[in-house]
């Protein structure tokens, strides 16, 4: 049986979202039998040499015993994960003559082989076929159990398989299933990050009693706001909180891609419903640490939460009881939207505009400046509790609200809206910001730079100058006053209106600094 000495297939390496195309080469020499991967492979890939020897060997396809090298090209990209197991074994085939060279070389080829050949689902097949398609490839073998994700992406004709000998009989070579001994089928794919979901019984109209707490919420989804909850227990923080994302927008086409590239990357993504279109809610634990939130590991860093909330929201229930250093690595993320994970072998970037809602006792026993109970706190507990959320991360929340646990008349004298009612309204607004910032690479209010407001956007001079005196008397900083007037946009976009006025600074202003008294002069 003759055999070319060179073949070769492809894969894609994912370092964070962004994909590599890489040429999967297999040379078969003289020499000692080897088996040698070469190409910056970490342990899982390295690891491919012994599943793909025991997998051909099961579907009793012929491999001579000879030198092997497989060249992962680029060299210098790192490779990381089981996805490049059907690359190499196909060009490990091919170069032995086993199969067509011709029928493998034009299409990327993902999946992780099991020891019997069967093909088991990996993750990043989303942003890893986006990244082929971009590249001009126009076929993908896949596992058949990711079939659904990869025909997300337009453009690229999809084949799916379950078995190692499927994709040798059809890319033209001879090739049997192994009779297992044991039950049929295999383990599940482990999901170890399970994307939190809004369930269908949280409404806004549940939140009764707090009615400056829906306001803030809504002027928070209007604008895109960051929001701060502070107050006893049995407030309705938590309550307020889960119900953000209940009056959010679907997600538009671009961030549809992005949040569904993201959850897929985690593992996370269930392809059964399509792109994820509903804003995602993060929920981390306060013992988490800075990794699980902002992102990490060895080798390639994955998505931490920030990430994972990209497009929707990030809850810290407990805030004050969250690691500092965790809560301070936040601020970036606040700033530029993005994070960026640095680690030695590679640098990952990973969308991260989200909304924050932090949530919290005023101190550790939850009943300073509470109606219902006495605080049993010393002054130095309180100043240590709330002392782990630094002034330059609350200098970045725009929205800041003092909640206490509603009274029988607070019960009965309130009406709230249903979040179906509050979404329109939403809606309403946040068209209405987009329209009037066509042009300008934002959408949202919360995303303008304050000096860029300043010059294309400013206030009437007596608003402006009323602002300042704020600033001068020290109630504001320079930063909060930039908050100041991106809520005063939203506030006139919520109300229909074409520019802010008195009573939007009056309202913005109780707004960032949670205090219900506080009006502007």
């Amino acid at each position: 049986m003759s055999a070319a000495s060179v073949a070769a297939t492809l894969a894609v390496s994912l370092v964070g979202l962004e994909g590599h195309l890489v040429e999967v080469q297999t040379h078969v020499g003289r020499g000692l039998v080897a088996f040698t991967l070469v190409g910056l492979p970490d342990a899982s890939v390295r690891e491919a040499r012994e599943r793909v020897r025991a997998a051909l060997q099961s579907c009793g396809t012929e491999v001579r015993d000879r030198h092997m090298t497989v060249n992962l090209s680029p060299a210098g990209l790192p490779k990381h994960g089981s996805g490049f197991d059907l690359a190499i074994a196909m060009s490990v085939l091919a170069a032995n003559g086993g199969i067509c060279a011709a029928a493998a070389a034009d299409a990327v080829m993902l999946g992780e082989l099991g020891l019997d050949g069967a093909l088991r689902p990996v993750p990043g097949i989303l942003p890893s076929l986006i990244e082929a398609a971009r590249e001009g490839v126009r076929r993908a073998v896949v596992p058949a159990a990711c079939v659904a994700e990869a025909r997300l992406v337009p453009g690229i004709e999809v084949l799916g398989f379950d078995h190692l000998a499927e994709v040798v009989t059809w890319a033209g070579g001879r090739a049997e299933r192994p009779r297992l001994l044991g039950p049929p089928g295999g383990p599940a794919e482990p999901r170890d990050i399970a994307p939190a979901q809004v369930g269908p019984s949280l409404d806004l109209v549940d939140v009764r009693g707090q009615a400056l707490g829906r306001r803030a919420l809504e002027v928070a989804a209007a604008g895109g706001h960051h929001l701060f909850l502070i107050g006893e227990p049995g407030a309705g923080k938590t309550m307020l909180a889960s119900r953000l994302a209940t009056v959010l927008p679907e997600l538009d086409d671009q961030t549809a891609v992005e949040v569904t590239a993201l959850h897929s990357v985690a593992g996370a993504f269930d392809p059964s419903g399509g792109l994820i279109r509903t804003p995602p809610v993060e929920r981390p634990h306060h013992s988490a640490t800075m990794q699980a939130l902002i992102g990490g590991g060895g080798g390639v860093p994955r998505p931490g939460a920030v990430s994972l909330a990209h497009g929707g929201v990030l809850i810290l229930d407990e805030a004050a009881e969250f690691p500092a250093k965790a809560l301070d690595a936040l601020r970036q993320p606040l700033e530029q939207g993005t994070v960026t994970i640095h680690r030695a072998l590679a640098t990952a970037r990973y969308p991260a505009a989200f909304q924050l809602v932090l949530a919290t006792n005023p101190c550790p026993c939850g009943y300073r400046d509470s109606r219902r109970g006495s605080c049993t706190c010393t002054a130095l507990q309180r100043r240590r509790y709330l002392s782990r959320l630094s002034g330059p991360l609350l200098d970045r929340i725009d929205i800041q609200v003092a909640m206490r646990a509603p009274t029988r008349a607070d019960l009965a004298l309130d009406r709230a809206d249903t979040s179906a009612r509050v979404r329109e309204r939403v809606t309403r607004a946040r068209r209405r910001a987009a329209r009037r910032w066509a042009g300008t690479p934002w959408a949202l209010n919360s995303r303008l730079p304050g000096t860029w407001i300043r010059e294309h956007a400013p206030l009437e001079p007596s608003l402006a100058a009323d602002l300042d005196r704020w600033v001068d008397r020290g109630r504001i900083s320079l930063r909060g006053a930039d908050r100041v007037l991106r809520l005063m946009w939203t506030l006139a976009d919520l109300d229909g209106r074409d520019r802010p006025d008195d009573r939007d600074l009056g309202e913005a202003m109780t707004l960032r600094t949670g205090d219900r008294d506080e009006r502007a002069a």
